[in-house]
C-alpha cells in the first residue's frame, strides 16, 4: 500500500530527475567544450537554451523543492540517517537553486542581450564563470538526486 509518504517521495524522485537531467544534459552536451565555441555560436546556443529553459525550470525547480519539503516533514522519524539523507538533499537542492538565480541567470540575462557585434570584452570571462558555476550545479543536483534516492531505497 503507498502512503502519502511514499507517493510525495517519488514525485519528490522523478522532479529532481528531470532537473538534475537539465542541468547534466546541458553541462555533458554543451557546457564541457564551450569554450571550443565560436562567438557566434556560443550566442545562437545561449540564447536558444535560455530560451527553451527559462519558463520550464522556473516551474520545476520551485516544485521539486516543495515536494522534497513535504516529504521531510512527512518522514515518520527525525535524527535517523534516511531522515538526514534527505536533508543533505534538499541542501543540496537549495545550493543548486542559489547558484542558478544569484549566478548564472544574471549571466544568463546579459547573454540574452549580446549580439556578434556588442559582445563586451570581457565575454569569455563571464562565459567561464557561467561553465564553471553551472558544473557545480550540475553536481551538486546530481548529488541531491543521488542522496534522495538512497534515502527512498535503503530507509
Amino acid at each position: 500500500m503507498f502512503t502519502a509518504l511514499k507517493i510525495v517521495q517519488f514525485i519528490s524522485l522523478i522532479l529532481l530527475l528531470l532537473v538534475t537531467g537539465v542541468f547534466w544534459g546541458t553541462w555533458f552536451s554543451v557546457s564541457r567544450s564551450i569554450e571550443k565555441t565560436t562567438p557566434a555560436t556560443f550566442l545562437e546556443n545561449g540564447k536558444i537554451i535560455i530560451k527553451n529553459l527559462a519558463v520550464p525550470m522556473r516551474i520545476m525547480m520551485p516544485l521539486t523543492i516543495l515536494f522534497m519539503l513535504a516529504g521531510m516533514s512527512l518522514y515518520p522519524t527525525t535524527g535517523t540517517s534516511g531522515f538526514y539523507l534527505n536533508v543533505i538533499s534538499f541542501i543540496l537542492i537549495i545550493i543548486t537553486l542559489l547558484i542558478t538565480v544569484l549566478i548564472e541567470v544574471p549571466i544568463d540575462n546579459q547573454i540574452k542581450r549580446w549580439t556578434i557585434s556588442t559582445l563586451p570584452e570581457d565575454w569569455k570571462v563571464l562565459r567561464s564563470k557561467w561553465q564553471l558555476y553551472h558544473t557545480i550545479r550540475t553536481f551538486t543536483s546530481i548529488g541531491s538526486f543521488l542522496l534522495l534516492l538512497f534515502s527512498i531505497l535503503f530507509y
